[in-house]
């Protein structure tokens, strides 16, 4: 008789634990379908590596997004994120990844990305270990990466309108000067040559009064371009005034910069213009110096730079004059 009455009660405790696990089952799989639907929504790329295997084990669903990749072939083959670093960051990616297991956390990586469709993206991420090897797990690099592409392109712009001059896209006089003085100091401290040239354009005034300063705009555009074509990389061109242009010519003598200077005159002497069927050209006035060794700062050449421009304006206009 008791053997008979236990076995309902048995089977009602089984029908129980049942329903009681596929509860359980059933708020498992909710809380997994809103863990990935959370994922999916979020912007970030999150990421794991088993470092010893060289092997990606979890990428969120951003990362097909971000990268215009397949996320199954990085999982397959972890030389699919080596082949989507741009060229020029992928030793800093990858030593800032050994560098990690060295400090156990970076907390900022800036590099750039090449997207399957060849778009060049800027990711920042923030990568740390999350279990070490001495216990006997594997060691695992885990991080989060954020796509910050326009805030990159932001700051370029934002550097560029406070370096260049508006209307010539040439340096402006605040980022001239800067720089030159920073390059003044390099070459005293090292004893490289140094020359400074200063230009302005002649009778500039007739040629607004004549034809207006839109077209005075359009002259000033032209000698800005003519300038950048005559320099060498690393020489420094910039608009220091209404018509006054500048040049720095870093480790440049005085053969070469004569040379430099006499390039640039005949850049301009060739620029045409025609304004309503008037064809008019334009040229320069330019006032040379060399760093010598008495000079203190930058402020001894350009007034002797100064100085010869004004030389050569007063004997006849469109020359070089040496100071």
């Amino acid at each position: 008789m008791d053997e008979q009455n236990k076995m309902p009660v048995d089977q009602d405790e089984a029908l129980l634990a049942l329903l009681h696990s596929r509860a359980e089952v059933q708020r498992l799989k909710e809380r997994e379908q809103l863990f990935s639907a959370l994922l999916a929504s979020v912007n970030s790329v999150l990421w794991a590596l088993d470092w010893q295997a060289q092997r990606m084990v979890y990428v969120s669903p951003a990362y097909e997004r971000i990268f215009g990749r397949s996320a199954a072939l990085l999982l397959a083959d972890y030389n699919e994120w080596r082949n989507c670093i741009y060229p020029d960051d992928l030793d800093y990616a990858q030593d800032s990844l050994r560098e990690v297991l060295e400090r156990g956390a970076i907390e900022h990586r800036e590099y750039r990305i090449l997207r399957a469709d060849g778009e060049v993206r800027w990711l920042s991420d923030k990568c740390f270990v999350s279990q070490h090897s001495e216990a006997g797990l594997p060691q695992m690099i885990v991080g989060i990466a954020d796509d910050i592409t326009d805030k990159k392109h932001m700051e370029t712009e934002l550097h560029r309108l406070a370096t260049t001059d508006v209307l010539t896209q040439s340096s402006n006089r605040r980022y001239f000067f800067d720089s030159a003085e920073q390059a003044f100091r390099d070459c005293k401290a090292t004893s490289t040559s140094l020359a400074f040239l200063l230009l302005d354009v002649d009778d500039f005034k007739k040629i607004n009064d004549a034809y207006g300063h839109q077209v005075g705009d359009v002259v000033l555009q032209r000698i800005a371009q003519s300038g950048a074509g005559a320099l060498r990389r690393g020489d420094l061109f910039g608009r220091i005034g209404g018509e006054e242009f500048a040049v720095l010519l870093p480790g440049c003598d005085e053969t070469m910069a004569r040379q430099i200077g006499e390039r640039l005159q005949r850049e301009v002497q060739r620029l045409r213009f025609n304004e309503a069927e008037h064809f008019f050209s334009v040229t320069i006035s330019q006032g040379l110096t060399l760093l010598q060794p008495d000079d203190q700062n930058l402020s001894a050449l350009y007034s002797r730079a100064d100085a010869a421009l004004y030389q050569a304006k007063r004997t006849g206009k469109d020359r070089m004059v040496q100071g």
